[in-house]
């Protein structure tokens, strides 16, 4: 684990793919559920219609390679890669709607912002460097990626934006990560997501067979 954790931050710090940005799109975004290959009543199949998994989209996603690449350390990674229905049944009760996981998904500029990165624990109280086993250290370390993995997970399909009809509605939604949540609000024409104070632009959004990814300028926080 520590080589793999060496590897993510000589990632962040040469990696090709960290100048890269998307540009961003005019939103509101469409609701999943209305789109045919979105069906989500109960007598309809799941209709993938030849679309990606998450992981596909991930994979060639080059300027969020830097979340795949922490992602990938997890075995809730596998889920990117399996069909709604085996979504649903690992989650059990923590999925409403028919399944397919809803993916917010920082550009590597956003991780790089990071003054902390995302494998890294805060600091003590007295800000003193506390010296730990390389065991003790893996530990933690997988510990904190998991934890800001989940928190850019909602496990929720489809999601209900704000609309122009609606534009002074919120929504909120829980994401994996205990006790974190994340709402959705239209700003100006556009939904952005609302973590506490933190406003994160929603720049692009692609749908897979089995969710939802979102590309956003911001990351979730987990502190």
């Amino acid at each position: 684990m520590r080589l793999t954790l060496f590897s993510l931050s000589l990632i962040l710090v040469s990696s090709p793919f960290v100048t890269a940005t998307a540009d961003p799109l005019q939103i509101p975004i469409t609701n999943p559920s209305s789109s045919p290959e979105y069906d989500m009543s109960e007598s309809a199949p799941w209709k993938t219609n030849g679309l990606p998994t998450l992981a596909d989209l991930l994979t060639i996603e080059s300027s969020a390679s830097i979340f795949y690449s922490y992602a990938r350390e997890l075995s809730l990674s596998e889920l990117f890669s399996t069909p709604p229905a085996e979504q649903a049944a690992h989650f059990l009760d923590d999925v409403t709607g028919k399944g397919g996981l809803m993916l917010l998904v920082p550009t590597n500029k956003a991780v790089m912002a990071l003054a902390r990165k995302p494998h890294q624990s805060p600091p003590s109280n007295n800000g003193q460097e506390i010296e730990v086993s390389e065991q003790e250290y893996d530990r933690q370390s997988k510990e904190n990626v998991q934890r800001w993995v989940e928190a850019h997970i909602i496990p929720t399909s489809p999601l209900d934006f704000p609309s122009d009809s609606d534009p002074t509605k919120t929504t909120t939604y829980d994401t994996l990560l205990e006790g974190k949540s994340v709402s959705f609000v239209l700003e100006t024409n556009e939904v952005e997501v609302r973590d506490g104070e933190s406003r994160i632009r929603i720049l692009s959004s692609k749908t897979a067979s089995n969710g939802m990814l979102y590309l956003i300028d911001g990351t979730i926080n987990v502190d």
